[in-house]
């Protein structure tokens, strides 16, 4: 399955920049603990703090409103907008920063590393 949806200013909607961010998620993101998933959403992979949980489920509540309000205008559903966001986040990480693959399986970007690109991201 191909998307091909373009989101350029959804995509910094919902990835603010981390002097917009809760030091505490940021710092979560940075070490790992937080990460972006295929499916456009945050995930927690690893150990955090209740107020992280909550940062980033406020942060999917407003991905999924977001996602919710281009699926309707593009004639699409949530779904779809949402595995063609995760492809750009994910496209975007960093050494050190987590991302769940389609299988549902965390993995960490090592130095040096390219974030993986699943056939639909092309």
């Amino acid at each position: 399955m191909r998307i091909a949806i373009v989101m350029g200013a959804m995509l910094a909607a919902i990835s603010p920049a981390a002097a917009q961010m809760p030091s505490s998620l940021g710092t979560a993101i940075a070490t790992g603990q937080v990460g972006e998933r295929y499916d456009g959403y945050m995930g927690v992979a690893g150990t955090v703090t209740p107020e992280v949980r909550r940062e980033v489920s406020a942060v999917n509540i407003q991905r999924r409103s977001l996602y919710t309000q281009l699926a309707v205008q593009r004639r699409v559903n949530a779904q779809v907008v949402g595995l063609a966001t995760g492809c750009q986040l994910i496209a975007k990480l960093v050494a050190g920063q987590s991302y769940m693959a389609g299988d549902g399986t965390w993995h960490r970007l090592a130095a040096g590393q390219r974030p993986p690109s699943p056939d639909y991201c092309r």
